[in-house]
């Protein structure tokens, strides 16, 4: 009954996401991605509704399914797929389990841009770390040495919306190890999850800027607000 489940949804999906493509919008959608992945067409408006009809309480997959049918969601081209996929995998937030992490490191490393990337890390690795904060040290640390860009991209921004709650020696510590990359996507990271606590504590923001040699990007967008 599980595979048939999964079947399903996944040629109702299909179905729902044909009806709804538009190819002059998708030429513009991955040009707009650098060329990274071909698209539907799909806006978000449209791709919200389609979301909305599938994700019903009667109709949402239980979380076993919903896990295998978000890996087959990210094995196809349409990036639209990898968007509604995610979305999918907040629903099973309240069901968190500590193996739950296996899957999102497989979806930042896989089809991996920004647009997943960063929803993954505050949206299904920030919660993720609050349920199982015994687990952060460990998985931070081994996506930190992996070399991969959006790992370590997800470490810096999976307390985006953390408000109150950031960690900041946490946050300092990860920064400071990654001072004087040429990666764009980490010094822009950088730069966006201090924004984003200038807006709880500017004092602690400025105070570390003022000490710390970061890139002029990261400075930049990280002092925005104050400045």
């Amino acid at each position: 009954m599980r595979s048939e489940n999964v079947t399903r949804f996944i040629k109702t999906l299909d179905r729902l996401c044909a009806e709804k493509a538009n190819a002059e919008i998708a030429a513009g959608q991955k040009a707009y991605m650098r060329h990274q992945f071909p698209f539907f067409g799909i806006k978000t408006p449209k791709r919200r509704e389609i979301q909305r009809q599938m994700f019903q309480k009667e109709y949402l997959p239980s979380k076993e399914d919903g896990f295998e049918i978000i890996r087959k969601l990210w094995a196809k081209d349409e990036r639209e797929n990898q968007y509604i996929g995610q979305e999918l995998g907040r629903k099973y937030i309240k069901e968190a389990e500590e193996q739950d992490v296996e899957l999102y490191e497989y979806m930042i490393t896989h089809k991996s841009w920004w647009d997943t990337v960063d929803f993954i890390a505050s949206k299904l690795v920030g919660p993720y770390f609050r349920a199982f904060p015994e687990n952060r040290d460990k998985i931070t640390e081994k996506w930190m040495t992996s070399g991969n860009m959006w790992l370590q991209r997800t470490v810096l921004l999976f307390q985006l919306k953390y408000k109150e709650e950031l960690d900041t020696e946490f946050l300092k510590k990860i920064i400071t190890r990654l001072l004087g990359s040429r990666e764009f996507f980490i010094n822009k990271a950088i730069g966006w999850i201090l924004r984003e606590y200038s807006k709880t504590d500017p004092a602690w923001v400025k105070e570390f800027a003022s000490h710390t040699p970061l890139e002029p990007l990261s400075a930049k967008e990280g002092l925005r607000l104050i400045e």
